[in-house]
C-alpha cells in the first residue's frame, strides 16, 4: 500500500502536462466552465476568468511537483524566505506570459469571441501586502524561480487585506478588501501539514527520564496554522517555486457543551479569536488590542514555518540535527519575522532536546536579516509584559540571548556600561521593551541594507556598535524588480519592439538590455518608441478620467508620484511645486511653458493623520486646479484611489516623470523608481537610497537631481529656518500664502492648519521647505527638456538601457552568492519522470 502523505510512485501518478496549444487550451476552457462551474460562454467574465485561472493551473501542475521534488532531494541547501507581506498582484497574466502561452491562449479566447485582457481584469489583486516591502518579497520569489534556487516563500494568508480605499469629498475612507470572497484558484489548501501554534500560558521546568531540566510551556490557548500553497512560475524553464501561506484556524469549530447550554456567542468564541489573527492584513495597532494581535500574526508566521521546515527535514533525515545548519537558511525580510531566531531555539530545546549551545549554533548559523528602513520609529519594539502574557516561553528565551550577549559585549569593552545598554536587545525605561531589530542581528550571521547609501547609514548610524563589533556580518544588497511582471507583462508594446531590436534574451536575462542603448541616436526608433509612449499614456490617461474623472492630455508631461502616502517621502514638496505653477498660470507667467499632468497615489495608513491630511489637501488642489477655465489644460492634478499593483501596471508604462523626492537619508531604498526607470521614464529625485545608484547608472544627464544630501541633512537640522526661507523666496512665500489664506479650503476653515504648522516648523523632521527652491528650479530644467521631444526621448530610451542593474534576477543573484550559498536545481528531463518524490 501507497503511504500518500510521504511517497508518490510516478508509475501511477506520473501525469503528463496538458497540451498547450489554442484546440487544448479552448476544450479545457469550455468544460471547466461548463461541467466544473455550471455556467456557459456567455455568463458573467468572472467565471470566466475562472475556468481560464484553472486550465492554466493544469499546465503548472506536472512542473510544480516536479519542483519539489528537485528541491527536496538529499544534500539540497534550501532557503527560506519569511515575509509578512507578498505584494504578488495578478496571477493568471504572469503564468500566462511565463508558461508562453500568451498567442495560444488569446487565439483560444477569440473563438468564443471573448476579450482575454477582459477576462485577466476579473481577478482581484491578492490582498497579501501594503507597499514595497511586500512587492518586493514578490519580486523575488520570482526571480528564485527564473534562477531555479531552491527557496520557498512563507507568508500569512489574509482573508483581508489593508484596505480598499475610497475618496469621499476627497478624504480617504477605508472599505474592507475581502479579496477571497469569490475564491482564490490559484491556491491548494494542504490540510495534512498544519501546526499547533501556542499562545499564553506558563512555564515549567520538569525532569526528564535521563535527569535533565528541560522546560514546558502549559495551558496554552491553541490555534492551529493551515498552509495553503501558491505557484511561482518562473520564465519558461520548467520551474514552479511554492509561496506558503499560513491560515489560522480553531482546534475545534466550537464548545458543545456551551452551545447546548445557550450560550450560543461564546461557543464559537474560540473559533473567532484563532481566525482573527490571519483576518487582516497589518491591523491598525494603535489599540492594544491592536498590538496583541499584530504580535500575534508575527510569531503565528514565524512558529508555523519553522515547524514546517523541521518536519521536511525529520522526513529526510530523520532527528539528527547535525548538518541542520549546513542545508537551511531562514531569510527574515525586516523585522517583522525576528521571533524566528527565539521560536527556532524553542523548538530544537524543548521540542528536540537539544542543548543551549548546541541549539544556539544552529539557529545563529541559518537566520539572515534585511534591515528596510532608516527610521528609528519604524524599528519595532514590544513591551516585555505583553511577551509575558502572550509568550512567555520565548520571553525566557530571549531573556537568555541578551544576557549572553551583553557579557560578550562587556569582554570586547569592559565597563562600557552605555555602550552595553544601548546594545541590549532589551530597552530599559518606564517601559520596558524588547528591541526586535537588535534580537535579528544578534540572532543572525548576515545584516543587510537595501542601498547602497541606506547600508552604510546603517553602519555608521543607527547600527554603529553592532558593525563595530561584528564588521563582518553587514553588506549590501541592492534592490530590484522583476523585468518580467514590469516590463514584458505591464508594458507588452514597448517589450515587443526591444525584441524586434535586440532579441528576446533580454526578458530572462535583463543585463541585455543594455543592447538598446545604441538605438538612441537612431530617429526612426526614436519615433517608435515614441508612439508605443503615447499608446501607453492613452490607457493611463483612459484610468485617470475612469477612476477620478479628470481628462489628461497625451502630449503634456504625465509627472506621477505614486507610493505609500508618509511625510519623508515628501508628496507634500510635490503639491508645493503643483500650486507655485498654478500661481504661475494665475499671474500669466506662462512664457515657455510646458503643459502637465500630475498624477499621486497611494494609502494613508488608517492612524496616521498627517498622511490623510495630505490625501485631502492633494484632493482640494485639484478641485480648484482641474475646475478654474483659466488653467484650461496647462495644468491638470489627480489622486488615483486604490493604489495596487495591477494600476502600477498601467500608471508605469505611461509615465514621463518618475517623482523620487524623499528627504536624504530617509528612503531605504525605494523600487517603483526601478518600475518606472524601466519603462522609459525619467527621475526627477533626491541623493537618496537607490536614486544615487539609478543616477549612477544613467548618468547625471538623464536624471534631474535636486535637494540636500544626506550628510547636509543633519547639518541643516541645527540651524534650519523656514520662516527665513519664505521670506527669501517670493515663490515660496506665494505658495504659502495660498494655503493659509484658505484657497484650497473654502468652506473647510483651519483644515490645513497643522500641514502648514508642520512646514513651517523649525523642527520638522522632512525639511521640506530646504529643498523647495531646489526642487522648484529642477522641475523648470525638466519642463524645458520635454519640450525638446527629440532629448526627451533619448534620455526615455537611455533610463531603459541602463536599467539592467535593478532586476531582482542581479539581486537574488547576490544574495545567493553572498549569504545563502543555494545550487541552482534546473529540470533534468532523463529522471523527471521516473523518480519517486516525497510530497513536501
Amino acid at each position: 500500500m501507497y503511504n500518500l502523505n510521504k511517497e508518490c510512485n510516478d508509475e501511477l501518478f506520473d501525469i503528463e502536462t496538458p497540451a498547450s496549444d489554442s484546440d487544448a487550451i479552448a476544450s479545457d476552457f469550455q468544460r471547466y466552465l461548463t461541467q466544473h462551474l455550471g455556467r456557459f460562454i456567455g455568463c458573467m467574465p468572472l467565471y470566466q476568468y475562472e475556468a481560464l485561472a484553472l486550465t492554466i493551473r493544469d499546465r503548472i501542475m506536472t512542473d510544480w511537483r516536479d519542483t519539489w521534488r528537485r528541491y527536496d532531494e538529499q544534500g539540497v541547501r534550501r532557503a527560506y524566505y519569511l515575509s509578512l507581506e507578498f505584494l504578488i498582484g495578478r496571477s493568471l497574466g504572469n503564468h500566462i506570459l511565463n508558461l508562453g502561452l500568451d498567442r495560444e491562449t488569446e487565439e483560444a479566447m477569440n473563438r468564443f469571441a471573448l476579450d482575454l485582457e477582459g477576462i485577466m481584469s476579473e481577478e482581484v489583486d491578492a490582498g497579501l501586502g501594503n507597499g514595497g516591502l511586500g512587492r518586493l518579497a514578490a519580486c523575488f520569489m520570482d526571480s528564485c524561480a527564473c534562477l531555479q534556487l531552491p527557496v520557498i516563500g512563507y507568508g500569512i494568508r489574509y482573508q483581508y487585506g489593508m484596505f480598499r480605499q475610497e475618496i469621499e469629498n476627497g478624504f480617504q475612507v477605508e472599505e474592507p478588501d475581502h479579496w477571497l470572497r469569490d475564491g482564490n484558484p490559484w491556491e491548494l489548501e494542504r490540510p495534512e501539514f498544519k501546526n499547533l501554534i501556542r499562545f499564553g500560558g506558563r512555564v515549567e521546568t520538569v525532569t526528564d527520564s535521563q535527569g535533565k531540566s528541560r522546560s514546558v510551556w502549559v495551558d496554552t490557548a491553541n490555534v492551529l496554522a493551515i498552509p495553503y500553497d501558491v505557484p511561482i512560475s518562473g520564465y519558461r524553464n520548467h520551474t514552479i517555486t511554492t509561496l506558503r501561506l499560513w491560515s489560522a484556524s480553531a482546534t475545534s469549530d466550537f464548545n458543545l457543551e456551551e452551545f447546548n447550554a445557550g450560550s450560543y456567542s461564546e461557543a464559537v468564541e474560540a473559533k473567532n479569536d484563532a481566525e482573527h489573527i490571519t483576518m487582516v492584513l497589518y491591523p491598525n495597532d494603535v489599540s492594544e488590542n491592536g498590538r496583541e494581535l499584530r504580535l500575534k500574526q508575527q510569531y503565528f508566521l514565524a512558529s508555523a514555518s519553522l515547524q514546517d521546515v523541521l518536519r521536511m527535514w525529520e522526513n529526510n533525515q530523520g532527528r539528527d540535527y547535525a548538518s541542520f545548519k549546513s542545508r537551511n537558511v531562514f531569510h527574515l525580510n525586516d523585522t517583522h519575522p525576528t521571533l524566528a531566531v527565539a521560536e527556532l531555539m524553542r523548538l530544537l530545546m524543548d521540542e528536540k532536546g537539544l542543548a543551549w549551545d548546541d541549539a544556539w549554533e544552529i539557529t545563529s548559523h541559518c537566520m539572515a536579516y534585511t534591515n528596510h528602513t532608516l527610521l528609528p520609529e519604524a524599528l519595532e519594539k514590544w513591551p516585555v509584559a505583553l511577551f509575558e502574557y502572550l509568550l512567555p516561553r520565548l520571553l525566557q528565551i530571549i531573556y537568555e540571548i541578551n544576557a549572553r550577549f551583553l557579557r560578550m559585549v562587556a569582554m570586547k569593552w569592559p565597563g562600557d556600561t552605555q555602550r552595553q545598554r544601548r546594545m541590549s536587545i532589551i530597552e530599559e525605561g518606564e517601559v520596558r521593551q524588547i528591541r526586535m531589530a537588535y534580537l535579528a542581528i544578534v540572532g543572525s550571521f548576515s545584516v543587510n541594507g537595501v542601498a547602497a547609501l541606506h547600508s552604510r547609514l546603517l553602519s555608521c548610524g543607527l547600527f554603529r556598535d553592532f558593525y563595530e563589533l561584528w564588521p563582518e556580518r553587514f553588506n549590501n544588497k541592492t534592490n530590484g524588480v522583476t523585468p518580467r511582471r514590469w516590463v514584458a507583462y505591464a508594458n507588452p508594446g514597448m517589450s515587443a519592439l526591444i525584441t524586434e531590436k535586440i532579441g528576446h534574451d533580454w526578458v530572462q536575462d535583463y543585463g541585455k538590455i543594455a543592447a538598446l542603448g545604441a538605438y538612441a541616436d537612431d530617429e526612426g526608433f526614436r519615433q517608435r518608441w515614441h508612439a508605443v509612449k503615447q499608446a501607453n499614456k492613452q490607457r493611463l490617461a483612459d484610468m485617470v478620467m475612469h477612476y477620478c474623472q479628470v481628462e489628461f492630455d497625451t502630449d503634456a508631461l504625465f509627472d506621477v508620484q505614486v507610493k505609500r502616502i508618509h511625510e519623508y517621502k515628501r508628496q507634500l514638496l510635490n503639491m508645493l511645486h503643483v500650486i507655485h505653477l498654478y500661481d504661475r498660470i494665475k499671474r500669466g507667467d506662462i512664457e515657455h511653458w510646458t503643459n502637465r499632468c500630475v498624477l499621486i497615489g497611494g494609502k494613508a495608513a488608517p492612524g496616521y493623520r498627517m498622511a490623510k491630511n495630505i490625501i485631502k489637501l492633494v484632493n482640494n488642489v485639484a478641485e480648484v486646479v482641474n475646475n478654474d477655465p483659466q488653467v484650461n489644460g496647462l495644468l491638470k492634478l489627480a489622486f488615483i484611489p486604490n493604489y495596487g499593483v495591477s494600476k502600477m501596471e498601467v500608471i508605469c508604462p505611461g509615465t514621463d516623470l518618475s517623482e523620487q523626492i524623499s528627504t536624504a537619508g530617509k528612503e531605504a531604498s525605494g523600487t517603483c523608481n526601478m518600475k518606472f526607470m524601466m519603462n522609459g521614464a525619467v527621475t526627477i529625485g533626491t541623493y537618496d537610497g537607490a536614486n544615487i545608484e539609478i543616477m549612477d547608472a544613467v548618468g547625471e544627464d538623464n536624471f534631474f537631481l535636486f535637494g540636500l544630501r544626506a550628510e547636509e541633512v543633519d547639518r541643516e537640522h541645527a540651524q534650519y529656518n523656514p520662516g527665513l526661507l519664505i521670506e527669501q523666496d517670493e515663490d515660496l512665500r506665494r505658495v504659502m500664502h495660498l494655503l493659509r489664506c484658505g484657497h484650497f479650503s473654502t468652506f473647510e476653515s483651519a483644515i490645513f492648519e497643522e500641514l502648514i504648522d508642520s512646514l513651517q516648523s523649525p523642527g520638522d523632521p522632512w525639511l521640506t521647505l530646504a529643498d523647495f527652491r531646489s526642487y522648484i528650479d529642477a522641475q523648470k530644467r525638466v519642463s524645458l527638456a520635454y519640450q525638446d521631444r527629440s532629448c526627451w526621448l533619448k534620455m526615455s530610451i537611455a533610463n531603459t538601457a541602463c536599467s539592467g542593474h535593478f532586476s531582482t534576477d542581479r539581486t537574488i543573484s547576490e544574495y545567493n552568492e553572498g549569504i545563502w550559498k543555494l545550487q541552482a536545481r534546473p529540470r533534468d528531463e532523463q529522471s523527471r519522470s521516473r523518480t519517486a518524490i516525497k510530497e513536501t
